[in-house]
């Protein structure tokens, strides 16, 4: 509900383009891969994000109506996992990179023999870096002047169960990964089609994906380290 009255009250004090942010779990649980913007409404998203992707899918309703009805000129983009550093590495929410990376360096300090990942590893995720992910946000906001919905992602995808070994060699844990096939799988696959946003302003992701998971556990170990000296930890 927080987006309806931002983007109404920015029409009223007359802002001259207004951004909104989406997600693709606003698309329907079994999208055709590579994900589309023309299969956005056809089906009803993954149960576990549904009330989140639909929440969101409403502000690109709203930026329709508005440009319909007034000429506000709104856009909508759709960014993918996002990661990076300055993550949230709260265990209670954050996501999967950063939550497996906390994993894997904490069980690898402690000595611990293995960690728990959730479901089966089966499902495939694609990620962005948050430094591409602002370079295309950027991007939209200079050049991009329409209200139909624009996917922002790296078009690199890679199931949960690589991503895990991956994030584990990274940190230095060689221990065994158990999976917890009793929690939930989430949507069965997520890769985006992203040859509008390069048609429509230019965007694509530069950043190779493993120096992206490098460069976020490298924070993550500096921000650690700072937050022990501080006696905070």
């Amino acid at each position: 509900m927080m987006g309806v009255p931002l983007m109404h009250e920015a029409w009223r004090a007359g802002v001259s383009k207004f951004v909104a942010l989406g997600t693709v779990c606003a698309y329907p649980k079994f999208t055709p891969v590579p994900f589309r913007e023309e299969d956005l409404w056809n089906g009803y998203p993954e149960e576990t994000n549904a009330p989140y992707g639909l929440a969101k899918k409403m502000l690109l309703v709203q930026s329709q109506a508005y440009r319909q009805q007034y000429g506000f000129n709104s856009i909508f983009l759709m960014p993918v996992n996002l990661y990076g550093p300055g993550d949230n590495f709260d265990p209670e929410s954050s996501h999967v990179i950063p939550a497996l990376i906390k994993k894997c360096v904490d069980a690898r300090e402690v000595g611990q023999d293995h960690i728990v990942a959730w479901g089966d590893g089966s499902p495939t995720r694609e990620f962005l870096y948050v430094e591409d992910a602002a370079e295309g946000i950027l991007l939209a906001a200079e050049r991009y002047n329409d209200s139909q919905p624009v996917n922002l992602g790296s078009a690199f995808e890679i199931s949960i169960k690589e991503l895990t070994e991956t994030i584990a060699r990274l940190t230095g844990f060689n221990g065994q990964i158990n999976w917890d096939a009793s929690k939930p799988n989430g949507q069965p696959r997520r890769k985006l089609d992203v040859s509008r946003a390069k048609a429509g302003f230019g965007f694509e992701a530069t950043m190779p994906f493993e120096e992206g998971l490098r460069r976020t556990i490298q924070w993550y170990g500096s921000w650690r380290l700072a937050d022990r000296t501080a006696g905070s930890y």
